[in-house]
């Protein structure tokens, strides 16, 4: 027999991951030994959805970052603000220049970093912005009307269910910006994008309800804006903490023992609010929406600053962060079943970091190039813009995939064939009964997922790199880089602990999956 058909042979008496709540009826074991009854609602271990080493906290080089992480936020904030250029830091040399300079003035140094980072305070004109921000984020989440869908079952029994409707938040959100801005039809004649459009407006009335803002508002309140976001964040973290303690959604929830871990990998894996899903909701509604419009806002921020001159390196910059993120809306559902969303409970490291760390670090390289151009010619921003769409869709291809193969519950062709896969076996426990219930699912080893566990990360990252590279790192120095370089060691760590998840769910069958594959992330390499 084929190693091919010996996996495939295995009989399935579950469903593949993400759908385990439409499968038949799987058979229950009796949790009356020591064993089981380790896994009761008094058992923190059984909360946890199958890792038991926390979150990043246990990577020691992204603790660090993670404690320091406030403050860089609001460094970075001011690094791309016009006080920058005043005061002469000169960021485009950060190895040759400032950093010198730095070492042979060590006091000075740090007082002037520290000065730099407190000097990016709150004002209500940012508070205003953020809030009404979520507002209509808020709106569309709870009136759009969508497919429920859902997302794996959880150790306890728990299957999230969702409102898919993202596409339509996606561009109907954008739609929105643009109507409220300046560049609207309610704006000025000579900066409206759409004249005949703003006859209409005008004619029924509708200018006469608000004010049109600068398009290029979400650079003109970052620092602000941010520095809010900060303070907003850490306060909704200790909120999470509380409620996953004494008032959790799910039976996926608990503390550690420990105040610090709680805080930071948080007490509760789905947390709701009258119904409102605060992870989807901050993670995708909130967060991602802001990244996808703020290029196109810089963009234009920077278009006027430098006398209406289009700088092609942030424009396609813009332009396919814009479009990779139209694919993570297409493909939501398939991130609310990733590890951010099935792992990583909602604590201050994924919580704070979608409202803080992806707003200061995943706008970084666009938000650089308004006071420092990229100088990057059509034709070479152009190269770099389609290099970046090539990781898009093949990261968006990869993910396609694996969607299809769970759908169609390995009943599909892949790359010509059929796909070769290990069902693998695993025990959910109900934490009120002591019951476990034996599931399954089918670990795919066909296609992109037959090259490495993961290599949707590289296509990830080549798009990052390539956005980075956008902000031409040969005139602008190294620190356009950063948010690749995160990227990088972010992707890499998080492959690992879903190894640890995946093993620790999956035990041997996971063994012998690893055996079919690999790899991590790179074939061949790593």
């Amino acid at each position: 027999m084929s190693n091919q058909n010996r996996y495939n042979l295995r009989k399935r008496t579950g469903a593949t991951v993400g759908g385990d709540d439409a499968a038949p009826p799987d058979p229950v074991i009796d949790a009356t030994s020591p064993k089981k009854a380790a896994s009761s609602s008094t058992d923190y271990q059984s909360g946890t959805n199958w890792v038991h080493a926390g979150g990043i906290e246990a990577n020691p080089y992204l603790f660090v970052l993670l404690v320091a992480s406030p403050f860089l936020s609001l460094l970075l904030a001011y690094t791309t603000g016009g006080d920058i250029i005043k005061n002469d830091w000169r960021l485009t040399y950060p190895l040759t220049e400032m950093l010198p300079a730095c070492t042979s003035d060590v006091s000075a140094c740090i007082s002037n970093t520290l000065s730099a980072g407190m000097s990016v305070v709150p004002t209500m004109e940012g508070a205003s912005f953020v809030l009404k921000f979520m507002t209509v984020a808020l709106v569309l989440e709870r009136f759009l009307p969508g497919k429920v869908e859902v997302g794996p079952e959880t150790a306890t029994g728990h299957v999230p269910k969702y409102v898919d409707n993202g596409v339509a938040h996606c561009f109907l959100y954008s739609v929105l910006f643009y109507l409220g801005s300046n560049l609207g039809p309610c704006g000025d004649s000579n900066e409206q994008l759409l004249p005949v459009l703003g006859d209409v407006f005008e004619k029924v009335g509708i200018c006469k309800l608000y004010n049109p803002y600068s398009f290029g508002i979400m650079y003109d309140v970052f620092e602000s804006s941010l520095s809010f976001l900060n303070i907003f964040g850490i306060v909704f973290c200790v909120f999470l903490t509380f409620k996953g303690l004494y008032f959790p959604s799910t039976q996926d929830s608990g503390s550690s023992g420990s105040w610090v871990k709680d805080y930071l990998w948080g007490t509760e894996l789905y947390p709701r609010v009258f119904g409102l899903d605060l992870k989807r909701f901050i993670n995708c509604r909130f967060s991602m929406t802001y990244w996808q419009l703020a290029g196109f806002s810089f963009c234009y921020r920077s278009y006027v600053l430098h006398g209406n001159v289009m700088d092609w390196g942030l424009f396609f910059s813009a332009l396919s962060q814009y479009l990779y993120l139209v694919k993570f809306f297409f493909w939501e559902m398939g991130y609310m079943r990733s590890i951010d969303i099935i792992v990583d409970r909602a604590g201050y490291e994924i919580q704070w970091g979608c409202l803080v760390w992806v707003p200061a670090v995943y706008t970084f390289h666009s938000r650089f190039l308004v006071q420092h151009p990229s100088g990057l010619s059509y034709a070479a921003a152009l190269a770099l813009f389609v290099l970046s769409m090539a990781g898009v869709l093949l990261n968006y291809a990869a993910d396609r995939e694996r969607d299809v193969f769970r759908a169609s519950n390995g009943q599909c062709m892949i790359w010509g064939s059929k796909p070769r896969y290990i069902t693998a076996k695993y025990t959910i426990v109900d934490r009120k009964t002591g019951k476990a219930t034996q599931k399954s699912s089918l670990l795919l080893a066909s296609g992109f997922w037959g090259m490495a566990r993961h290599f949707q990360y590289f296509f990830e990252l080549t798009a990052a790199y390539s956005w980075c590279f956008l902000a031409n790192p040969m005139e602008n120095g190294v620190l356009v880089m950063f948010y690749a370089f995160f990227l990088t060691g972010l992707l890499v760590d998080r492959s690992k602990r879903d190894t640890e998840k995946c093993r620790l769910k999956y035990g041997k069958y996971y063994d012998e999956y690893c055996e079919l594959v690999p790899y991590k992330i790179v074939p061949g390499i790593y």
